[in-house]
This record gives C-alpha cells, sequence and structure tokens, in this order.
C-alpha cells in the first residue's frame, strides 16, 4: 500500500494541513480521537479521499505487562472509525510498578527505551502478538529517541528490530529523526541501523526536527527539521522506497508557508536520493506469524523490576540504577519534569495564568515529590490542591481564583491542612 507524503495532524494546524498541496494522508494521535465525535477537518480530509492513520501513545508494548485489553480495543476502535488501512504505536514502556513489583504504579508521560535484551524480546514478541490479533488492521511500531542507554544490552538496534520482524511479522514505522538523536545521544550510528534492520518490513517514514544542548540532542518536534536528519532520510531513500513519509510538529508550531517549505525539503531529498538507489527492497513476507509460547512469569519479573527502578529514578527520586549514567539520567530527568509542566499547561491554562511566573518552579517543586498517576488533568488538579492547602499563592487574589478554579472542576470544597496529615498517615500505613 502507497501512502505517499504526508504531515502529523494536530488540532493546532488543523486549517493549515487542510490548505496544504500534495498531502495524500495524515496521521493523528489516537488517544486525542474521540470516537463519539471525530473534528471537521478530519472529516472534510476524509471526504476528499485523505487516509487519516492513528497513531498510538500509550500502549508501552515495551512494558513488563501484557497490554491492556481496554487500551487495545480503544485503538482498534479509532482504526474502524476512521477506515484507516493500519495502526501505528512506539517501541517503548511507558508504565512501571504496580502489582508485578509489589509497588505503587508509575507513568512516565513519555516514551521511555526497551532494553535490548533477550528477555525484553521475549516480552515485546508476545506483548505485539497480542496487539496485533486485538486489531483489525496491521500493526506498524516506531523505533523512538532515547536520551539514556541500559547498561547490558546484548542487541544493536537494527538487530533488535530484525528479530522483532522475524517473530511476529509486524511492520516498522521508521523514525529518521530519532535514529539521528540516537546517534548523537548514544553514538549509535544511524547506516549501521538501516543496513541491520529489514527495510522491505517499513510501512512509513517519520521526519522531524529537534535541538542540540550542551552535547545532547532534544527530539522536540517543535523546531524545523535539520539536515543531518534529512541525511539519514537520503540514506534510507537510498536503500528503500517507503511506502510513505510523513512530517511530524508536535508544538511551536510555524507558520503555513514554512511547513510547506519543509514537506517541499523533504521530498527533494528523496527526489536526489531516489537517483543513487543501491538496492530494491523485496516483497513483504506474508507468513503466517510464529506461534510461540507464553513468555514466563520470571522473564516478565525480570523486566518488571528493571524498568519499575528506572522509572523510580526519574519520576519518583528513586535511587540511579546501577549502570546508568547519572548525567544522562538527570537529564532525562529534567526533561520529563519540563514536558509534564508543559502539558498541565496546555490542559490547564488558567494554572500559568493565575500563578503567572511562579507557575514553573510551583509545579516541578510538586513534581519532584508527587510521580504522574491519574493522567494530566488529575495532575492539574492534584497541583492545585497543594498549593491551596499550603495556603498558596500569597497573594489573596490569585488564592481565590485558584480556589474558585479548583472547585468549578473537583466540585469540593477547596481542601484544609488536616486533609494532608490525614492523607499522610494513610499513605504511611498501606505503602501507597
Amino acid at each position: 500500500m502507497r501512502l505517499g507524503m504526508g504531515i502529523g495532524w494536530r488540532p493546532e494546524i488543523a486549517d493549515a494541513v487542510e490548505a496544504l498541496p500534495g498531502i495524500d494522508w495524515v496521521e493523528a494521535v489516537a488517544e486525542n480521537i474521540c470516537t463519539g465525535h471525530l473534528p471537521d477537518s478530519l472529516v472534510r480530509l476524509r471526504e476528499r479521499g485523505v487516509t487519516v492513520v492513528p497513531h498510538g501513545v500509550s500502549l508501552g508494548l515495551g512494558g513488563a505487562d501484557r497490554p491492556d485489553a481496554g487500551r487495545l480495543a480503544d485503538l482498534a476502535a479509532r482504526a474502524e472509525l476512521l477506515s484507516a488501512p493500519l495502526v501505528t504505536e512506539h517501541i517503548a514502556f511507558v508504565r512501571a510498578g504496580g502489582p508485578r513489583t509489589s509497588s505503587p504504579g508509575l507513568e512516565a508521560g513519555h516514551l521511555l527505551p526497551v532494553p535490548r535484551t533477550r528477555d525484553a524480546l521475549d516480552v515485546l514478541c508476545e506483548n505485539v502478538r497480542i496487539a496485533q490479533d486485538s486489531l483489525p488492521v496491521p500493526l506498524a511500531l516506531e523505533n523512538i529517541a532515547a536520551l539514556i542507554s541500559w547498561p547490558g544490552e546484548e542487541l544493536t538496534e537494527g538487530q533488535f528490530l530484525a528479530e522483532l520482524v522475524e517473530r511476529t511479522n509486524v511492520r516498522l514505522l521508521i523514525d529518521v529523526a530519532n535514529l539521528h538523536t540516537n546517534h548523537v545521544n548514544r553514538g549509535e550510528d544511524p547506516a549501521t541501523a538501516l543496513d541491520e534492520l529489514p527495510v522491505e518490513a517499513i510501512a512509513y517514514v517519520h521526519v522531524a526536527g529537534g535541538v542540540e544542548k550542551d552535547g545532547v540532542w532534544h527530539d522536540t518536534h517543535a523546531h524545523p527539521v535539520t539536515a543531518p536528519v534529512l541525511d539519514v532520510l537520503a540514506a534510507l531513500r537510498s536503500r528503500v522506497d517507503p511506502p510513505g513519509v510523513l512530517l511530524e510538529r508536535d508544538d511551536d508550531f510555524p507558520p503555513a508557508g514554512e511547513l510547506a517549505g519543509e514537506l517541499d525539503a523533504i521530498r527533494a531529498t528523496l527526489d536526489r536520493a531516489a537517483g543513487r538507489a543501491t538496492r530494491s527492497a523485496p516483497a513483504v513476507r506474508r507468513a503466517a506469524r510464529p506461534v510461540a509460547s507464553a513468555t514466563p512469569d520470571a522473564t516478565r519479573d525480570r523486566l518488571a523490576a528493571a524498568q519499575t527502578g528506572l522509572l523510580s529514578a526519574l519520576v519518583a527520586g528513586g535511587p540511579v540504577p546501577q549502570g546508568f549514567d547519572r548525567h544522562r539520567l538527570g537529564v532525562q530527568r529534567r526533561a520529563l519534569a519540563a514536558k509534564r509542566a508543559g502539558v498541565v499547561a496546555k490542559v490547564a491554562p488558567e494554572l500559568p495564568e493565575i500563578l503567572g511566573t511562579d507557575y514553573r518552579d510551583a509545579f516541578l517543586a510538586y513534581a519532584a515529590a508527587r510521580p504522574l498517576s491519574g493522567g494530566y488533568r488529575r495532575d492539574a488538579l492534584d497541583f492545585a490542591e497543594e498549593l491551596l492547602i499550603a495556603g498558596r499563592p500569597a497573594d489573596a487574589a490569585a488564592r481565590r481564583r485558584l480556589t474558585h478554579w479548583w472547585q468549578d472542576r473537583a466540585g469540593a470544597r477547596p481542601p484544609r491542612r488536616t486533609t494532608l496529615f490525614v492523607r499522610a498517615a494513610r499513605a504511611a500505613l498501606t505503602g501507597r
């Protein structure tokens, strides 16, 4: 199936996307689509014959637990609503802890790398097969960018992806910006990864921007696409003609003319590289997926312990697990907190308006002691509640505004200081 040239659809640029020339398809974040009401922009695009692909971010197929049936059903429903030819997700884990480790559940609010070990691959393959059996259309998985590396890895990224495809027949969504990110941050050669991975399994390609700070590449999706990323795209195109290529942009959206210019640069890169193509990809195999036994609980338990230790260090103030680079883990921890503050500011824009320049510091102080657990809207309410318990903000007018905001959404009187002590005592008794 040929997808052609596409762009990530986001509500903030919906009008621009509709007006861009030469757009064959769009990709929409699956969790942002309500099955009861499709955005008018997506309705119009579909009526024009533009394909819409749902792109999931919350399954956590690389996690130690088997995929949640409810999340799979939601993703399947969105695929059917959009008449999508496929759905996509990530090779990542997004949560850890819980019953398997007898510890509180933790949410990353971010895509975190899976260790490239045999244990992790066994778990991932079974999770992918469960997902494939639950979805009405084919599944493609994306390689992610990472700031940190797991100690004791047994496979390169290309080897890990190749064996995943061999064992599950899953398709691949290759993000060339993520290959560049891992080159800067982890010293991994994109050319080696492209040589090792099964390019014939590629469903489509992502191209996105980022920025380098102090020797660390941040895959922001909020900056223009850079020349090194286009170089990786050219290297991929010299090996295979991908069925689709898509420009991703998630924040700091530029004018429509700049988006069109980035799309033109991507097209020009593909055209130039097509003349240097060295080989054609063979047809993707359609053999039945191998039947495999369930992954032993001991394997999942080992992975669960490792991922919980890492996530605890990143979001809950836990110790740095042995073998990790402390500096890089610190960079990742700060990046996760900043991202969390930014998302809460988007879902509850009244909070930075009420708190002004104090918002960021106040939220980061709150987040350092309160891991994300119930989604970002719950996070915003909990943050406001903690401020009110502490008698903040100091300005009485701002405190009244925050109280009214909290009351409108929580439907109760603002919490008092005694609430904090009761909750702390309960947490001490229950271990939660």
